[in-house]
C-alpha cells in the first residue's frame, strides 16, 4: 500500500502575510528526520481555505521538492467546485505529488450521487491516486460506505479514504464493503489505534506536526504486532491530542510549533490566537510531555 503509516497534515507557516518557505522546508526536513511516513500539504491543518491558488500551488511545490521522494506526498487538492478540484489535482500531479487528498464538497452539500459524479469527473481528467476525505463536521456531508464501495469499483484512481467521522461502526462498514486492499486512514488522532485494529492502514495526523516520531512509532509498533507498545504510545499521546483541539485546529498546533521555536505564530483570519486560558493549558501540556 502506498499510503500506509503516519502522514502529517502539515501546517503552513506564514511570515508577514506570506508563506514562510524557509521554515516550511525546515519543518518538512524535521518531519522526515523524525521518521514520519508521509506528508500532506494544503489540508485543513495547512489553512488551505485561506490560501490563494498561487499559494496553494507554491506550498505543494515546496513540499514535493523538499521531500525529494524520500516519503510520499499526498497533496490536498479538493474543492466544492468540481472544475477547481480538477485544476488543483492536475497541478498536484504536474508538481510530482504521489497522490491527491480530495475532500467531499463542502457547503453545497451534494447528494451521494453528486459525490460519486464529483470524484468520477476528477478521475476522468487526472490520472493520479486519490485518497478521499470524509469529514462531515466541517463539510456538512457524510460520504456513505456504499458510495465509497461504488467509487472503488468504478474509479480505479480511488485508493482509499481519510475517515474523520470518529465513527468506528462506519469504518467497519467501509472495510467490509470495500475490502482489505482499500486504504482507510484515520482523520482523527484519537482513533488511530482502534482504526488500525479494524484493518485500517494509518493516519493523516495533526499531532504528528509536533511528535512525528511517536505517531509513526505507534503505526510501526502495530504493524509489527507489538500491541503493548502501540497501546502505550496511544495513551501517551492522548493528552497532546486533546490539547491540539482545545480550540479550532490549526490554532493550537501552530501555537505549539511556535512554542517549540519551529515557526512564527501567524494565523489568517478568521483564525485568531488562543485565548489566554487555553494558551496556558496548552503550554502546561507541552511541558508535561517534554515537548518544550
Amino acid at each position: 500500500m502506498q499510503f500506509r503509516g503516519a502522514f502529517t497534515a502539515l501546517v503552513t507557516p506564514f511570515r508577514n502575510g506570506a508563506v514562510d518557505e524557509e521554515r516550511y522546508r525546515e519543518l518538512v526536513e524535521w518531519q522526515i528526520e523524525n521518521g514520519i511516513n508521509g506528508l500532506v500539504p494544503c489540508g485543513t491543518t495547512g489553512e488551505s481555505a485561506t490560501l490563494s491558488h498561487e499559494e496553494h500551488r507554491e506550498v505543494i511545490r515546496i513540499c514535493v521538492e523538499q521531500a525529494n521522494k524520500r516519503v510520499p506526498v499526498l497533496a490536498g487538492a479538493g474543492s466544492n467546485n468540481t472544475k477547481e478540484a480538477i485544476d488543483l489535482t492536475r497541478f498536484a500531479k504536474e508538481a510530482g505529488a504521489d497522490g491527491a487528498l480530495l475532500i467531499t464538497p463542502y457547503y453545497n452539500k451534494p447528494t451521494q450521487e453528486g459525490l460519486y459524479q464529483h470524484f468520477k469527473a476528477i478521475a476522468e481528467e487526472v490520472s493520479l491516486p486519490f485518497i478521499l476525505y470524509n469529514v462531515p463536521g466541517r463539510t456538512g456531508t457524510n460520504m456513505l460506505p456504499c458510495t465509497l464501495a461504488r467509487l472503488k469499483k468504478d474509479v480505479p484512481q480511488v485508493k482509499g479514504v481519510k475517515e474523520a467521522t470518529g465513527n468506528l461502526a462506519q469504518v467497519s462498514d467501509i472495510l467490509e464493503q470495500c475490502g482489505p486492499d482499500f486504504q482507510v486512514v484515520s482523520g482523527d488522532d484519537f482513533t488511530v489505534l482502534p482504526l488500525l485494529s479494524l484493518g485500517g492502514c494509518g493516519v493523516i495526523s495533526v499531532v504528528s506536526n509536533i511528535i512525528p516520531d511517536r505517531m509513526a512509532g505507534l503505526c510501526k509498533a502495530f504493524a509489527e504486532g507489538n500491541l503493548d507498545e502501540a497501546r502505550r504510545l496511544h495513551f501517551d499521546m492522548q493528552g497532546l491530542c486533546r490539547a491540539m483541539f482545545i480550540e479550532t485546529n490549526p490554532i493550537p498546533v501552530k501555537t505549539s510549533l511556535s512554542m517549540m521555536g519551529k515557526i512564527s505564530l501567524e494565523l489568517r483570519l478568521p483564525m485568531v490566537p488562543l485565548a489566554e486560558s487555553s494558551e496556558k493549558a496548552l503550554q502546561a501540556c507541552l511541558k508535561s510531555k517534554g515537548i518544550i
